[in-house]
């Protein structure tokens, strides 16, 4: 139930009290259902906006695509025990629960499609999976302690972590390693978050009593950019995306702090409302509190949890005012709040979860769609823009549920498992139009460092005898003379001739084909002198009419 400072009877009937805008927003989260979990809940994540832009390979089934329906958002991961849990949002029950941990399960968190999962646990291992069939993508290993903190950076194919054992660590998902440690803590980690607009910065808060912006671009300084001081062990932070204005916030004891990240983390408001200490925050970034008629959407809120029972909600725009307060059962541990504003949910300490939801108003639904029109056209198949109803509902969710589910080709399937080289193997059969061969080919180019060094392709490439080498070198041989895929052939053999140059001469089969590589590379040569000599008689004859 909510939390309302009781009035005093009288002998005369009360006038009917309207409330501020802002409560009356906020009353609107009700009818809240409660689901008893077996030990304390210690994460809950929904699904988050996409932070990136979504490659447009078609052989990607893992990134966000044109065949990602709206229906496979609508889902939040609650960790509890050794098991993550996947509600729907549409009913509240289970879907699935991933419980493969052989210690307690930390921090659930989903990738902005929806399609992977990553968790830590106290063993100190780092877990993707498939949220579909539940099974394990990736294993990270490098932690020595409970890993408190895992989830996926704006980047897809990175993964931020935070651990008893003092250090922050962003992973490569395709090569499962580390690409930076950072290790200033003094203490244990329990809270870090990747910028919403840029993946190189990163911020974690401390049992130290601190909290760090790092920078993964930065050498010195272990990478350390801020070094901001909350005065108590820090449980929870959050930065604020585009619109913020380089905002972050710390919470630690029952203290909210407010930090300017372009004032190189000056300190702009501290506020305790809370009687205990406060061990979670969420945004609401969008949300109808105070917004006007017109408007349709008001700014952003700031919910913090405690273990005193209570939420708060702060106005960041009236110095972090306190709006609106609800209570709950119990301690609360951790506090979600779904993206499109639909959903709170909280997860208590003796393993009740309460889920509180609110009808969205046709309007406010027409507000969303006009923002995120850019995402629209992934919603209906085949990125066609679907239209609404004359009552203002939307139609898409109905239609994209109807939707039989696309079956995936085996390279597709390889591909998403991130087994790149069975995945190549896949394409170069008789059956595969070259189209989708050379597609494949470019996302794994795509897929490697920003340095150029071609290590998606290396990857597919490598660790291959003259049986498994043969069939790529004759499909290079075929369409060496394409023009449409002249560069991608010309990366591959490149890649080729690296790995495979040291044992030239040890199969006849495999240096046949070199050899006719080269006389075709060699025709084609001949063919562009030929034409460049036509291109010049050309431009003479072409000037001298000109002067004439």
């Amino acid at each position: 139930m909510e939390y309302q400072k009781l009035r005093p009877l009288t002998g005369h009937k009360p006038a009917p009290s309207t409330g501020s805008p802002e409560s009356l927003y906020w009353r609107q989260f009700k009818a809240p259902v409660f689901v008893k979990e077996f030990a304390p809940i210690n994460s809950i994540n929904f699904v988050p906006p996409a932070t990136y832009a979504a490659p447009k390979e078609v052989n990607d089934p893992s990134a966000p695509s044109s065949s990602n329906s709206a229906a496979s958002k609508q889902k939040f991961a609650v960790t509890s025990a050794t098991r993550v849990q996947i509600y729907s949002m549409r009913t509240d029950k289970v879907t699935r629960t991933v419980s493969r941990f052989n210690d307690v399960a930390r921090c659930g968190s989903f990738r902005s499609d929806g399609k992977l999962l990553v968790a830590g646990d106290d063993s100190g291992l780092i877990q993707v999976f498939d949220a579909s069939s539940r099974s394990i993508l990736r294993t990270l290993k490098g932690h020595e302690l409970p890993v408190h903190v895992s989830r996926f950076s704006s980047t897809p194919t990175q993964i931020l972590s935070a651990s008893d054992d003092r250090t922050v660590r962003l992973w490569d998902l395709l090569e499962e390693k580390e690409i930076r440690i950072f290790s200033s803590h003094t203490d244990y980690v329990r809270s870090a978050i990747v910028s919403p607009d840029n993946p190189s910065l990163l911020l974690s808060g401390s049992y130290d009593g601190t909290v760090k912006l790092w920078d993964a671009r930065m050498a010195e300084n272990d990478g350390c950019a801020i070094n901001m001081r909350h005065g108590a062990p820090v449980e929870d932070v959050l930065i604020f995306p585009t619109g913020g204005g380089g905002v972050a916030l710390s919470a630690g004891g029952p203290v909210l702090r407010a930090w300017d990240l372009m004032m190189a983390g000056r300190c702009t408001n501290a506020v305790s409302n809370h009687s205990k200490t406060i061990t979670s925050l969420s945004l609401s970034m969008s949300s109808g509190a105070g917004a006007t008629a017109a408007a349709g959407l008001g700014g952003i809120r700031v919910l913090s949890a405690g273990l005193d029972h209570l939420v708060k909600v702060y106005d960041p725009a009236k110095e972090y005012k306190v709006v609106h307060t609800m209570r709950y059962p119990a301690p609360i541990l951790c506090l979600a709040v779904s993206p499109d504003e639909s959903h709170i949910a909280a997860g208590m300490a003796d393993g009740t979860l309460c889920i509180r939801k609110r009808q969205l108003r046709a309007s406010e639904l027409q507000h969303r769609q006009e923002q995120n029109q850019s995402y629209e056209y992934f919603v209906g198949a085949g990125g066609s823009q679907q239209p609404q109803s004359h009552s203002g509902t939307q139609q898409d969710e109905i239609r994209v549920e109807s939707v039989r589910r696309q079956r995936l080709k085996p390279y597709d399937k390889l591909l998403k498992k991130f087994q790149h080289s069975d995945a190549l193997d896949a394409v170069l059969r008789k059956d595969v139009p070259p189209s989708v061969t050379f597609a494949l080919l470019a996302e794994l180019r795509d897929r490697s460092s920003a340095d150029g060094s071609l290590d998606g392709l290396r990857r597919a490439i490598e660790g291959r005898d003259d049986v498994t080498l043969e069939p790529l070198l004759r499909f290079l041989l075929r369409q060496s003379s394409n023009p449409s895929y002249t560069s991608l052939v010309s990366d591959c053999l490149n890649v080729i001739i690296d790995i495979y140059a040291p044992v030239l001469g040890q199969s006849p089969l495999i240096d046949e084909l070199f050899g006719r590589i080269w006389s075709k590379v060699t025709d084609e040569l001949k063919l562009q002198r030929n034409l460049v000599e036509v291109k010049g008689s050309l431009e003479m004859l072409m000037a001298r009419s000109a002067m004439g």
